[in-house]
C-alpha cells in the first residue's frame, strides 16, 4: 500500500463579525492583492493580459499628463472604513498622502479617482460592489474599464460623484481615445493598446 502525501492548508478562520482593516494588514500568508470587503477577505484569481496591458495603457497615460500634486499608483489598498478595504487597479491620489516607499494602503480621502478593470472572477464587485463604496467614501472619480468587441478593445466608462445624490452618474464612453478635462486634463490613446 502506498501511503498518500496530502498537504493541508490552514485557512484563517473570520472572526463573528467579520474581518477589519487592522487584519488585512497583519494576518501572516495572505495572498497578494487580497482586499477586504465587507468584512470578508477576497482573494484575486489570476489576470488575463488584457488587465495587465490595459493598467500599463492607463498608469502611462495618466502619469504622462499628472500635475505636480496628483500622484498614480497602481493595485494600492484604499481604507474606506473599518471593514472595508478593496484595492482598486489604479487610484490617482494627492501628492500629500504618499507618505514612503513601504507605504501599503491611502484613505478614501485622499484618493481623487478609482479605476477597476474588469476581471471575470470579479466582475460582480467592480461593476456594483466597489463603485457604490467608492461613491459613498466620496471619490469624486471612478471608471470601470471593459473588455469588448472581437478585438478585445479597452472601453472605458467614465463616472463623476453627484453632489446632490453621493452616487456615480455616467458621463462618458470611450472607445478609442480617453480625452477629459476632469479630474486632471488627460488624453489617453486606448488604441495603443496593440503596441503593447
Amino acid at each position: 500500500m502506498i501511503a498518500e502525501s496530502v498537504e493541508h492548508h490552514h485557512w484563517p478562520v473570520p472572526p463573528p463579525d467579520g474581518y477589519t482593516v487592522d487584519d488585512l494588514f497583519t494576518l501572516p500568508d495572505l495572498p497578494p492583492h487580497t482586499e477586504l470587503i465587507d468584512g470578508s477577505l477576497v482573494f484575486v484569481s489570476p489576470q488575463r493580459d488584457f488587465h495587465s496591458i490595459v493598467i500599463d495603457l492607463l498608469v502611462n497615460g495618466l502619469r504622462s499628463a499628472v500635475p505636480p500634486e496628483l500622484r498614480v499608483r497602481r493595485e494600492m489598498t484604499v481604507v474606506i472604513d473599518k471593514r472595508n478595504g478593496p484595492e482598486p487597479d489604479i487610484s490617482v491620489v494627492h501628492a500629500e498622502a504618499v507618505t514612503g516607499r513601504r507605504q501599503t494602503h491611502f484613505k478614501a480621502a485622499d484618493v481623487l479617482l478609482a479605476i477597476e478593470v474588469v476581471s471575470p472572477d470579479s466582475e460582480a464587485r467592480d461593476r456594483d460592489a466597489k463603485p457604490r463604496k467608492y461613491a459613498a467614501a466620496g471619490i469624486p472619480h471612478f471608471w470601470l474599464v471593459d473588455m469588448a468587441g472581437v478585438d478585445d478593445h479597452p472601453v472605458v466608462q467614465v463616472h463623476e460623484l453627484g453632489e446632490a445624490t453621493g452616487t456615480y452618474a455616467l458621463t462618458g464612453i470611450y472607445h478609442d481615445r480617453v480625452k477629459l478635462s476632469v479630474p486632471y486634463p488627460i488624453d489617453i490613446d486606448l488604441t495603443a493598446i496593440d503596441e503593447l
